[in-house]
């Protein structure tokens, strides 16, 4: 079981980026390390610091349910895509630990997505 992040276009044949529940977790905890905060200090992760004092363009991405809850919108993702794409061109430095590697490559696909989104004008839908 897992989910998949893909554009509401309705064509099979788009992009798509996919993980198990707990890879995405994963994924959305180091987000949120490189943007300077633990994700399991957060409201709804176990924590109590409110989502309102975190300053991070990803914020819709990170508090966002894993299933169910609202897709989110072109302009959504268009406000994540220039800190996502920073992201996903640092230099990893030939890291040999394959799990940084694996964000590394996931932050990639989720990039490609969120433009088809923008370029689109469609919901990314997480399914």
């Amino acid at each position: 079981m897992g989910l998949t992040l893909f554009p509401g276009d309705g064509d099979t044949g788009s992009a798509d980026v996919s993980w198990s529940y707990n890879s995405f977790h994963a994924f959305r905890r180091w987000l949120a390390a490189v943007e300077g905060f633990a994700l399991d200090d957060m409201h709804g992760f176990g924590g109590e610091r409110p989502w309102a004092g975190v300053a991070t363009t990803l914020a819709p991405l990170l508090d966002h349910p894993d299933d169910g809850g609202p897709d989110l919108t072109p302009a959504q993702c268009a406000a994540l895509l220039p800190r996502l794409r920073e992201i996903a061109d640092e230099p990893r430095g030939g890291s040999a630990d394959p799990l940084l590697r694996r964000h590394g490559d996931d932050a990639r696909r989720l990039v490609v997505v969120l433009q088809l989104c923008v370029d689109k004008g469609v919901d990314l839908v997480f399914g």
